[in-house]
C-alpha cells in the first residue's frame, strides 16, 4: 500500500516539475508582414532602399528572367494559360497561331491545354527574336529613345507584342513611328514597362523550333 501511495506521489510530483517549465507565450508581431489600423498591407523585403524595388509586384520576382516571364503574363492574360482574346490570341503569353506556327507548333487545341508547351513556346519565340535582333540590342541597348532607355529584355518584350519588324520600324525611325497594336499598346510601352530584366540567358537561335 506504501509502495503504491510513494508511486501516486512520484507521478504527481513529476507532472508538477514539468508543467513549471512550460511559461505562457509572449506573443510578438512578425515585422514580415504587419497590419495596423491606420496603414494598408505591408510588406517588409531584406533592402532597405525603396528604389530597389521601384517596380514590385507580390508575389515578388524581381528583374530576374522569372519577373520578366510572369510580368508579361500578367501583361497579356492575367497569367492564364486557358486564355483566348478577342482576336482569337491564345494562352498565358497570347500567341497569334502564325507565330507559333514559326516555331513548330500546329496544334492549337493541344498548345492551349499543355502549359508547358507554352512555356517552352514563349522561351523559344524570345530566342528567334533574339537572333532577329541581335544587331538592333547591340547597337541600341543603352540608348534613350524617346525618352525611353533600351535594353535587350524591352526589345525583347516588344518584339513579343507586335513582331522584330515593327521594333525595328521604332528604333529607325528614333521612335518617330509609334507602332501599336491591335488594341492600342504601343512597341514604346513595352521597351519601357519591360525593360532591365535579366535576359542574358536566352540564346540567339535562328529560326528556334520547338522540339
Amino acid at each position: 500500500m506504501i509502495k503504491k501511495s510513494i508511486f501516486y506521489v512520484s507521478i504527481l510530483l513529476t507532472v508538477a516539475f514539468i508543467s513549471t517549465g512550460f511559461k505562457p507565450y509572449d506573443s510578438q508581431i512578425n515585422n514580415g508582414f504587419r497590419v495596423d489600423e491606420n496603414e494598408e498591407l505591408s510588406y517588409v523585403f531584406p533592402s532597405q532602399n525603396s528604389i530597389d524595388y521601384a517596380n514590385l509586384r507580390i508575389p515578388f520576382t524581381g528583374r530576374y528572367f522569372i519577373g520578366f516571364k510572369e510580368a508579361i503574363a500578367h501583361k497579356e492574360s492575367q497569367g492564364k494559360y486557358g486564355k483566348i482574346n478577342t482576336l482569337g490570341y491564345l494562352g498565358k503569353y497570347q500567341f497569334g497561331m502564325e507565330t507559333l506556327k514559326s516555331i513548330g507548333i500546329n496544334d492549337s487545341v493541344g498548345f492551349m491545354n499543355n502549359p508547358k508547351l507554352q512555356e517552352k513556346a514563349f522561351v523559344v519565340l524570345l530566342s528567334k527574336n533574339k537572333y532577329e535582333l541581335q544587331d538592333y540590342i547591340n547597337y541600341f541597348e543603352g540608348k534613350v529613345i524617346d525618352g525611353v532607355k533600351i535594353t535587350e529584355s524591352g526589345i525583347l518584350a516588344a518584339a513579343h507584342l507586335g513582331g522584330s519588324g515593327s521594333v525595328k520600324r521604332f528604333l529607325n525611325s528614333n521612335g518617330e513611328k509609334k507602332c501599336k497594336d491591335d488594341y492600342g499598346t504601343s512597341v514604346r510601352t513595352y521597351l519601357k514597362d519591360f525593360g532591365g530584366f535579366e535576359t542574358d540567358g536566352i540564346q540567339a537561335i535562328k529560326n528556334a523550333k520547338i522540339k
